[in-house]
Formats: C-alpha cells, sequence, structure tokens
C-alpha cells in the first residue's frame, strides 16, 4: 500500500545487559551436551554475529521483563521525537511471544508505560510481527482516525534457551539447538505522525508491501508443537509438563526450508520493481534482516542476476554488532542506520524483512524529507494534545537476466516472474506437494505422480519437434536451439520410468501409463500450437517447463528423498533436471532475444506472457488431478 501522509519522527532502542560476545554465550546460553560446541562453532561460522545482548543474567535469571524493554525504546523514540506519551492515541506492538500469554503485548506495554486510554493493538507472530505493527499504525494516520502512533517491536528468545528450559532427557534436536546461538534480545520503537517534524529530517512512509506465503509452506520456524508432528499441538497433551518432555516447548528452526524463503522474498522485491514502485538505481540505503551473514551473498548474487541489485555499499545492516532480534531487528537497524549515515532529504530508504516462520515478507520505503516539506500549520506543535477525539510469502522469474543486457527481454521476464510466482505457490498447494511440506509423502504417491508425469514426459520433445517443422522465415535460426533442446530431452522419460520401476512400479510399459484430464489438456494445447506457423509464443510454456526443472525440482528432491526409505536409483530424474534444466534456460534466453529482435509492436511478448499463464493453468491442473480417479 502506498501512502501520502504518514511520517516516521522518532525512533530508539533498548538491548538489555551488558555486550555478551562470542567468548561469553556459554556463561548465558550454556552447553546442552557434547555436540554443542561444534554447533555454536559451526553456527556462529555461518552467521557472521559478534555481538549480542540477553535479559538474562548469568544465572539465568530474568533482569528485565519484556515489557521494561519495550517501554525503554518506546520513551528512546518518544524524546527522538520530542513528544510525550500523552500525545500518543494509538499503541501498536510486533513481538514472538510477551511475558504472559494473554493480554496482548501492546496492553502489557501501555501499563508499563502507565500511558493514557488510548487505542491498541498487538500482533503476534516472528520477524513480520513488527511490520504488521507498523502497518496497522500506518494505516490508521493515513486513513484519519489517528495523528501520532508509537509502534514497538521486541522480542525476548534468551528465556527459552536457558539451560534449565531443557527438559533432562531430551535428546535436544539440531533445528532447536541451531536458534540457541542465532537469536538475542532487544527492542526498537518508531513514533509515526500524520506531518513531519517541525525541526528535523523526518522519513517519509512511501509503501509498505507485506505478505504471507503460509498456504504454500510447511511450519519453518515455530514453537508449540512437537518436532514430527505438527498436527499435535502443546494444548493437546496431558499436561504442559507433557507436552515440555516431548519437546513440544521448544523453538523451533527447519533451515533446509530456507531457500525457499529467498525465491518468495527476492520475487515480491521483483515485483515492485515491475510495479513502479522503486527503482532499484534510486536507494541510497538498503536494511536487509537477514538471519546469518552468509545470505547476504546469496542475496547480493541473485539480485545481481536479476539486474534489479541496489549497489552493495548502500546496504545497512546491525546484525555483526546488534545480534538477531526477531521483528526488533529492522527497527533497531533503522535506529541505528539514521544514528550512523548522514541521511539527506530526498534520499530513499528500503527495508527488507523475510520471515521464515512460514514464509511472509516484507517490504518498507520511505523518503527522506526536511522539516519544511509542510506548511507550518501541518508541523508538529510542541504544546500539541492530539488524540482519537480529532478524528474518528529461486519465485523471482527463473531467468539470470545477467545473460542478455537488452531491456525488452529484462521488461518480458519482470512480467514473466508474476506468472511464474502464482504458479509456483499454486503447485505447492496441490495435495502432493502438501504431502511433501507436511512430511507426509509415502512411497505410493511418489509412484503415483510418476505414472502422471512420464507420459506428459515423453510428449514434450515430439510437440517440440512439430512446432519446428511449422517454422518459417524469418525464424530459421530458432529451428537448430529447438530441435537441440528436443534432442536432450527425448529420452528423458527413460530415464524416469527406470526410476518408477527401480521404487516398485507395477506398469510394464509406458503406454500402459495415461495423462489424466489436466495432463491431456495441456498435450492438447502444446500440440494445437505447435500445428501453427511460427507458434513463438511456445516459448512461455518452455519458460514455465524449464523453470520447474530449475527452481522446483531441487527444492522437491531432498525432501522427498529424506521422506522415502528407498534407493538413490529412484531418484535419478529429479536430480538430473535439477543441474541440467540450468543450461536449458540459458538456451531460453538466446531463442527469445531472437523472437524479440523481430517483434516491433510488442504484441509476441504479450503472446509469450499469455501462453506461459495457460501452460502455468494446465500444468497445475495436471498435478491436482494426480489422486483423482
Amino acid at each position: 500500500m502506498s501512502y501520502k501522509n504518514v511520517y516516521l519522527i522518532g525512533s530508539g532502542s533498548f538491548f538489555p545487559g551488558e555486550v555478551v560476545d562470542n567468548d561469553k554465550i556459554d556463561n548465558y546460553i550454556k552447553p546442552l551436551n557434547s555436540r554443542s560446541d561444534k554447533m555454536k562453532k559451526m553456527i556462529l561460522k555461518d552467521n557472521g554475529i559478534e555481538k549480542r545482548y540477553y535479559g538474562i543474567n548469568e544465572e539465568g535469571e530474568t533482569v528485565y521483563s519484556l515489557a521494561q524493554m519495550g517501554a525503554a525504546s518506546v520513551q528512546a523514540s518518544l524524546e527522538d521525537a520530542g513528544v510525550d506519551i500523552d500525545e500518543i492515541d494509538l499503541l501498536t506492538a510486533g513481538t514472538c511471544g510477551g511475558d504472559a500469554i494473554v493480554p496482548g503485548f501492546a496492553n502489557t506495554l501501555q501499563a508499563e508505560l502507565k500511558a493514557r486510554p488510548m487505542e491498541t493493538s498487538s500482533h503476534v507472530g516472528i520477524c513480520a510481527s513488527g511490520v504488521a505493527a507498523l502497518r496497522h499504525a500506518a494505516d490508521s494516520i493515513e486513513l484519519g482516525r489517528n495523528k501520532l502512533a508509537s509502534v514497538t517491536a521486541c522480542e525476548y528468545p534468551s528465556r527459552m534457551f536457558k539451560h534449565t528450559r531443557f527438559v533432562e532427557g531430551y535428546d535436544v534436536d539440531f533445528d532447536s539447538h541451531f536458534l540457541r546461538y542465532m537469536l538475542s534480545d532487544g527492542s526498537g520503537s518508531f513514533v509515526l505522525s500524520d506531518r513531519p517534524h517541525k525541526n528535523k529530517p523526518s522519513l517519509k512512509l512511501l509503501d509498505i508491501t507485506l505478505k504471507s506465503y503460509s498456504g504454500d509452506h510447511a511450519n519453518c520456524m515455530y514453537i508449540g508443537h512437537p518436532l514430527k508432528d505438527h498436527s499435535k499441538s502443546m494444548y493437546d497433551y496431558p499436561s504442559f509438563a507433557e507436552a515440555e518432555k516431548d519437546g513440544a516447548m521448544l523453538l523451533r528452526q527447519n533451515i533446509r526450508m530456507l531457500p525457499q524463503l529467498f525465491e518468495v522474498c527476492l520475487h515480491e522485491y521483483a515485483n515492485m520493481v515491475n510495479r513502479g514502485v522503486f527503482k532499484p538505481s534510486e536507494i541510497d540505503h538498503f536494511a536487509t534482516h537477514y538471519s546469518s551473514k552468509k545470505f547476504e551473498g546469496v542475496m547480493e548474487e541473485l539480485l545481481t542476476k536479476l539486474d534489479i541489485m541496489v549497489p552493495k555499499e548502500k546496504w545497512f545492516s546491525n546484525l555483526t554488532y546488534r545480534g538477531n532480534m526477531g521483528a526488533a531487528s529492522i527497527f533497531t537497524m533503522m535506529d541505528d542506520l539514521l544514528k550512523e549515515r548522514d541521511v539527506k532529504p530526498g534520499e530513499k530508504i528500503l527495508a527488507f524483512i523475510p520471515e521464515s516462520g512460514r514464509f511472509s515478507c516484507g517490504f518498507v520505503l520511505f523518503e527522506v524529507v526536511d522539516s519544511n516539506s509542510a506548511s507550518d500549520d501541518d508541523t508538529i506543535s510542541e504544546n500539541s494534545h492530539l488524540n482519537s477525539n480529532d478524528l474518528a510469502q529461486k519465485a523471482f522469474a527463473p531467468v539470470d537476466l545477467e545473460l542478455s543486457q537488452t531491456d525488452q527481454l529484462k521488461s518480458l521476464v519482470l512480467n514473466l516472474s508474476d506468472v511464474w510466482n502464482d504458479f509456483r505457490s499454486r503447485i505447492w498447494r496441490t495435495e502432493y506437494f502438501s504431502k511433501i511440506t507436511k512430511n507426509e509423502l509415502t512411497q505410493d504417491d511418489y509412484l503415483r505422480w510418476m505414472e502422471n508425469w512420464i507420459p506428459q514426459v515423453r510428449e514434450g520433445s515430439k510437440w517440440m519437434r512439430t512446432a519446428v517443422s511449422n517454422m518459417q522465415a524469418p525464424y530459421e535460426e530458432l529451428k537448430e536451439i529447438i530441435e537441440t533442446h528436443a534432442g536432450e530431452e527425448q529420452d528423458d522419460w527413460k530415464i524416469l520410468f527406470q526410476d518408477y520401476k527401480n521404487a516398485g512400479g507395477k506398469a510394464n510399459s509406458v503406454d500402459d501409463l495415461k495423462l489424466n484430464k489436466g495432463g491431456n489438456a495441456l498435450n492438447d494445447f502444446m500440440y494445437s500450437r505447435a500445428n501453427s506457423v511460427n507458434a513463438l509464443d511456445l516459448l512461455g510454456g518452455i519458460y514455465i517447463i524449464e523453470g520447474t526443472g530449475q527452481r522446483i525440482i531441487p527444492t522437491m528432491l531432498p525432501l522427498v528423498r529424506s521422506q522415502l526409505s528407498i534407493p538413490a536409483n529412484c531418484f535419478k530424474f529429479l536430480k538430473y533436471h535439477g543441474v541440467n534444466d540450468e543450461h536449458h534456460i540459458q538456451r531460453w534466453v538466446m531463442a527469445v532475444e531472437i523472437v524479440l529482435a523481430q517483434d516491433e509492436t510488442g504484441e509476441m511478448g504479450k503472446r509469450i506472457i499469455e501462453t506461459a499463464k495457460q501452460v502455468a493453468n494446465f500444468y497445475c491442473e495436471q498435478m491436482e488431478n494426480i489422486f483423482k480417479v
């Protein structure tokens, strides 16, 4: 959502206790077993965190409550804004969990601040909960319901990680062990206003994009379920003691799922660029919340390949010297950025917030404005007392844009990225992929998928060669490219059929396997187009097909293998496509460039996009019909 009348006029942070460097971690987060030290060294090497803060002391005793930490950052932000708590008429807060399960944390924070009666809103989640709280406040100000709002994000994971929290005899799994050396405590706050500050630069809010992809994915970071049965809640046990004993009260993160999170977030970034929300060249400061330093390199590489990279020197993170504070990180990061960098009017700041909980991603865009950007009547008066009575989710396109420098191709790929992300999301919500994400896949399910997929794979090279036979001037150059591609893929179905037999498939011949309803619709469409003269729009279909091999198959393979106790020779097709389809995409780029060079009106580009949409729909229908008779 875009904004016109919302300004960040003050920020503040609170970090409890003394700085804790890597050598002192064990004084607070004590080792659990003989593997702890080895895990700690490995995790710290990857995440790059050198300093952090804990709200507990070395005996594991609570020194600060979460409400106290939140109140301290609120007070710091109010001082920075030059306003009093009595002027605030809306208080919102985001956190993973308050000092108590209920009431809402914003209400607890209001009590700690001894603030007057006002509207409050509590947002519970992980990293994105702070952005949700920010959006609630921003929307309210934009709509005129409130004029001054306080927004806070606080986290206190150390209380969950102290040695005494872990039940004796429970063999601590890596997913829960991992986060003990990743997370730390802290709080950050903003003051939002419907007008800029009178005496200093403010940040005008331009856009907040916040989207959840929880319908597509299983839990990645969670507390309240045992490790292997996410259908069981901590409330389903006879007592909390039993839940604790079974490990259901441990905070976990499945790091094997994190690559999918980056695909989702990078798509949203590309989508914002495509929608004209911002241009990467316009961003002067890029505040990035990532959990590990190693992900910084991954992000840099992918954004560069997409040709939508914000130059690295403009990036900002406080991860190494503040630690990872979940929802509070981006708030403290913005506060540090404003204090450490000399931001100037006209500059733009983009904040990036991924959440691994069940996959959400947020982006917040600001522009620095000076105190003269509004009339004196619109600026904050030192004595003004305003109150609410005044006005009653590799989603980015599976193509490296660095393979071509033509603006025409870049524009096409950015438009195709929207088609791709809708397709990817729908695929992961089909019954087959849902079984994979829920760790419920069986050998029979895998065989059923192959029975449906083998005949479709066999048809691929056939319709490509049909299209080649109907290709005329001025596209003769395409014939060799597509024929080469068809030749490489003509025997792929044999690899998949052998996987099927190795996994226990009963069909003796590929002719015994039939396309399902969706597969037939896909096949009919591809042949109908291939029988047309110069069916160049089929490149849109190839984009979806090859993108599936490049982006979805590599993610699918390790998840399937981890759930099925069958030999490695049952997965050769998946392994082959995960490696080779990247080279196929390079060939796709060459073919599209040839077509676009002749596309003076832009009509063919539109047809490629439309065909990509149709093929994506048929592909999904095929997946959705796997378990239908």
